[in-house]
C-alpha cells in the first residue's frame, strides 16, 4: 500500500491591503497565487490564513494579529506592511522600528526560523492614477517609499529573512490600466502574478530547506 500524502504546509500572510487584494477575487491575491504555483511544483502548500485589512499601518496590523491569536506555528509566514504608515506621513525611523517588532512576530510563528519568513517590498503607489488625486508627487513618494524598503531590508538581513523586492516592477508597470483595480491605485491580479513570479523561486527555496 503506499503512503499517505504528507500533511500540506501550513501558511500565514501578514499584511494589508497587498495582501488582501483589494479589488480582486480571492485567487488573484498574490499570497494565494503563490500558494497555487508552488503546489504546481509539486510543494504541498496550503492556502494561506490572511491577516491583513485595507489601510492597516504597522500598529494596526499588530492590533490585527492580537485580535487572531492563538494564532499558533506555522510552516511559512509572509509579511508585506507599510505602505499606510508612509502615506500618513509617518516617519522611516518609526517604521523601522515597528517593522522589526511585526518581522519577529513573524518569526516566532514560523517556529523560530528566519529561513521560513518572506518579506516582500513596499510597492510605489506613486505611479499609479489615484496619485493625482493627493498633494502628493510621485517623486516625494519614491523617495519616502525607498527610505521605507532600505530599513526594512536591513532588518531582514539582521534577522536572515529573505526580502524580495518588488518595488522595481510595481514602478515599471504599475501605471498600465491592466495592471490596476477599478480603483486606479491598488494592483490587479495580473501584477500580482508578477510579485508572485519574483517571490516564487525565494519561496521554493525555502520551502525546500
Amino acid at each position: 500500500m503506499s503512503s499517505p500524502p504528507a500533511p500540506a504546509l501550513s501558511f500565514l500572510a501578514l499584511g494589508d491591503s497587498y495582501t488582501i487584494g483589494e479589488g480582486v477575487a480571492e485567487a488573484g491575491r498574490w499570497p494565494v497565487q503563490l500558494a497555487t504555483a508552488l503546489r504546481e511544483e509539486g510543494i504541498a502548500l496550503a492556502d494561506p490564513r490572511i491577516i491583513a485589512t485595507t489601510g492597516w499601518t504597522t500598529d494596526e496590523l499588530a492590533w490585527g494579529i492580537d485580535g487572531a491569536e492563538p494564532l499558533g506555528e506555522w510552516d511559512f509566514v509572509t509579511l508585506l506592511i507599510g505602505v499606510n504608515n508612509q502615506y500618513r506621513g509617518r516617519s522611516a525611523t518609526d517604521y523601522r522600528g515597528d517593522f522589526e517588532a511585526l518581522l519577529q512576530r513573524a518569526i516566532r510563528y514560523a517556529r523560530g526560523r528566519g529561513d521560513r519568513v518572506l518579506v516582500l517590498s513596499i510597492p510605489d503607489w506613486g505611479v499609479t492614477p489615484f496619485v493625482k488625486t493627493t498633494k502628493a508627487t510621485p517623486q516625494t513618494i519614491a523617495t519616502e517609499l525607498d527610505a521605507f524598503n532600505a530599513a526594512a531590508q536591513v532588518v531582514c538581513e539582521a534577522h536572515g529573512v529573505t526580502f524580495v523586492d518588488i518595488t522595481p516592477v510595481s514602478r515599471e508597470r504599475g501605471a498600465e490600466p491592466e495592471m490596476l483595480a477599478e480603483d486606479g491605485l491598488h494592483p490587479s491580479a495580473a501584477m500580482y502574478t508578477l510579485w508572485t513570479a519574483l517571490a516564487l523561486p525565494a519561496a521554493r527555496a525555502l520551502l525546500q530547506r
